[in-house]
């Protein structure tokens, strides 16, 4: 069985990972940080969601000896050009409090018409083998940010962002609806292919 690694502690990012992975990379085995000897991560300091991926995942390799997948993602809203952007999880402080980072952007927004709204989920996912192999891919989802929060599915800003064609937020979403259009899945679906290649 091949083993990769997702340099993430987040148990909802591995989780997203395995769905969509396993069924496109038969036999694969995908770790996250508790699985393997721990280290300490990198600071989040590039400029982009690209640069930071590849940054987390190279160190992930160059730790552990595995091939790593690392992401780094976030929301970028029209009406504040495009930030948070890759301040997306400390738009607040360096907490990384999910809560208190919707209710700043809300705040933000609040003089935004609706139609001002607009907003991009974005992920980049890099995949570095330990020959040096680097690939990196990025995914968009459209949609546009409400006035409140709803939902108890996904998490950081899915409570307020509502994806173009729909009329719930990726919190109020099923996993397979949020899998098939959400940013990150459709990195992994695009970097899936390269991951079954480099370890078959």
């Amino acid at each position: 069985m091949s083993k990769i690694l997702l340099a993430s502690n987040n148990a909802k990012k591995l989780a997203e990972l395995r769905r969509i992975l396993e069924p496109i990379v038969p036999g694969i085995e995908v770790l996250g940080l508790g699985d393997v000897d721990p280290y300490e991560e990198p600071a989040e300091t590039e400029p982009t969601f690209e640069g930071n991926a590849l940054l987390k995942a190279r160190v992930a390799v160059a730790k552990t000896g595995l091939p790593a997948l690392a992401d780094d993602s976030g929301i970028c809203v029209d009406a504040l050009n495009g930030m948070p952007g890759v301040l997306s999880a400390r738009w607040s402080g360096p907490a990384k409090d999910n809560h208190a980072n919707n209710l700043l952007l809300l705040g933000q927004l609040e003089d935004v018409p609706d139609e001002r709204r607009g907003a991009a989920f974005v992920a980049a996912v890099a995949f570095v083998q330990p020959n040096g192999e680097e690939h990196v891919v990025r995914g968009e989802a459209r949609g546009s940010v409400i006035r409140e929060l709803r939902g108890s599915g996904g998490f950081g800003y899915d409570v307020l962002f509502v994806p173009e064609g729909y009329d719930r937020t990726t919190a109020e979403l099923s996993v397979e609806e949020k899998d098939a259009i959400s940013h990150r899945g459709k990195s992994l679906r695009e970097i899936a292919p390269l991951i079954a290649k480099a370890l078959s």
